[in-house]
């Protein structure tokens, strides 16, 4: 791809963006519900004194022009100051964003390692009572809402059977610096074994959750790519020569099964990173997803609309690097 055509590719993200940001100010602030109202509650304040935290939160300004100041601060990086933190909103996003970070690719590498094993084990035994279990498997992952599933995982291996915890990122008790403000990461620094295994036990029932619907979604692109695979000319030529049949499946056909593959993670790597605010919720994680649900019950307008594009941002970004690399795998693919 050349330079002109990847400043393109990006100019292009712009209009996406801008009507992202335009949606969810839309949406948020013409929700029934008043912010100063919901942090006043039962106070006994002043119509002066409503009016004037009404005023220092820019709500007495008209739509377009909160939308205008909104959207050039943006640009500038300047996301404003949340409205019940009262710190820069950039800054208490930050904080959540590691948590949300580490789940998701947590949920990532549950679906890969699911997913492709299955996928390719239904291709290669297509038509068989096995391919059909997996289907109807996959089928039944896809269909799986994940509050519900989520429960169900909590009622199971933490009520039931206590393995697992039932909430939260790590234990009482164990106090590890933060460092990066990923846990698993920042156990390792610390060298403390024991709360490592602690926080492994607390990713373990939310990362399963977000991550089981995708590797199901994930096995069946896979097992449809790799059938196809199987049947090309060349995987046919490789067998008539005597290759084994591992070397066949791993070096011939599976590389090129995966290309398909790569589109689909990146999108889902979106969907998890974007759709994970009703599971962290379940599980109390405490995530970017949680502060959005909090922040939306709360109207609290500029955290909501910051992590909204932020989201956004992610999900083209994901989309336009599956891009590049679908063209690197397949040269006869050009953006």
């Amino acid at each position: 791809m050349t330079a002109t055509r990847l400043v393109e590719r990006l100019l292009q993200l712009l209009p996406v963006l801008f009507g992202v940001s335009l949606i969810v100010f839309l949406m948020i602030t013409l929700t029934p519900g008043d912010p100063v109202e919901i942090m006043l509650a039962d106070q006994r304040v002043t119509p002066e004194q409503v009016a004037a935290l009404r005023r220092d939160l820019g709500l007495d300004r008209p739509l377009v022009e909160r939308f205008l100041v909104f959207l050039g601060n943006a640009v500038q990086g300047d996301f404003g100051i949340s409205f019940f933190h009262r710190r820069p909103v950039w800054d208490v996003i930050v904080e959540r964003l590691p948590a949300t970070i580490e789940l998701t690719l947590f949920a990532l590498l549950v679906a890969i390692v699911v997913a492709i094993p299955l996928g390719v084990i239904a291709a290669v035994k297509r038509d068989t009572w096995l391919d059909r279990a997996l289907s109807a498997a996959s089928l039944f992952g896809v269909s799986l809402p994940g509050f519900w599933f989520g429960i169900l995982l909590i009622l199971l291996f933490a009520v039931e059977l206590r393995l697992l915890p039932v909430s939260g990122r790590i234990g009482f008790g164990f106090d590890v610096p933060r460092v990066t403000g990923f846990l698993l990461i920042d156990t390792l620094v610390a060298g403390d074994l024991a709360a490592l295994r602690n926080v492994l036990a607390h990713l373990t029932l939310p990362a399963v959750t977000l991550g089981l619907p995708t590797a199901a979604l994930l096995a069946r692109v896979v097992r449809s790519s790799m059938a196809e695979v199987l049947a090309a000319d060349y995987v046919l030529f490789a067998e008539a020569k005597g290759l084994p049949r591992r070397r066949v499946l791993l070096l011939h056909a599976l590389k090129n099964a995966l290309i398909p593959a790569v589109t689909v993670t990146a999108i889902e790597t979106g969907q998890l990173l974007g759709g994970n605010m009703i599971v962290e919720t379940v599980f109390g994680w405490p995530g970017l997803g949680r502060l959005v649900v909090e922040s939306i019950f709360a109207r609290n307008y500029p955290l909501v609309q910051a992590a909204v594009l932020l989201y956004a941002v992610t999900y083209v970004t994901l989309n336009f690097a599956a891009d590049l690399l679908y063209t690197a795998l397949n040269p006869k693919v050009r953006l």
